[in-house]
């Protein structure tokens, strides 16, 4: 005979839509700091809402949805994005490890133009970042093992790829230390004066 052990009274089904959207310094750009509910089975979070998403204006359609394993720490990817008209929004995760993420904004109409923005995105805040469309994105892993997720609203275009080297002075974005693994797309990007 099994016994099975009574299990708290949940409140997920109340309290799952609590998420919250906080503006970063990137125009259009947002942290989501989702709501954990615990009992004793575990935890349950919900990490991403297309309600939620609606009321902000932001797109809630999601075309693909993507993963990098990185596995050492000080691995860079980065700074990506596409031209219009097949420009891409993003939302981003970090589901293992930790990451420096980072947002630089490309768009010359922007009150932001030519700012960037970074925060930490690990396993265990469980933050999320949105990504607007012309709007460079990368990371600098901060663990061992870090498993980013992106959920990417507009379809990938090969020939609309670009990207702007981590490092150009025109940013002076501060990355918590030097990449130790980059690929070599990624470490030759042009400049963003070469690029006129």
């Amino acid at each position: 005979m099994s016994s099975i052990a009574p299990i708290a009274e949940s409140k997920i089904a109340a309290d799952s839509a609590a998420e919250t959207l906080t503006p970063l310094s990137i125009a259009g750009a947002f942290l989501l700091t989702p709501h954990v509910v615990e009992d004793d089975r575990g935890s349950f979070t919900r990490l991403w809402c297309g309600d939620l998403a609606g009321r902000y204006g932001l797109p809630t359609t999601i075309d693909h949805y993507s993963r990098s394993v990185n596995r050492r720490v000080g691995t860079l990817r980065g700074m990506h994005y596409q031209i219009a008209p097949h420009d891409e929004s993003k939302w981003v995760r970090c589901a293992a490890g930790s990451i420096w993420d980072v947002l630089l904004d490309l768009r010359p109409t922007s009150p932001s133009y030519r700012h960037w923005a970074g925060v930490e995105l690990s396993a265990d805040n469980d933050h999320q970042v949105y990504v607007p469309p012309g709007v460079a994105h990368g990371f600098l892993t901060l663990a061992d093992q870090s498993v980013v997720h992106y959920a990417i609203s507009g379809r990938y275009h090969p020939a609309a790829a670009r990207g702007i080297r981590w490092n150009d002075p025109a940013f002076e974005i501060s990355w918590p230390a030097e990449p130790t693994t980059i690929s070599p797309r990624d470490a030759n990007y042009p400049l963003f004066y070469d690029l006129a």
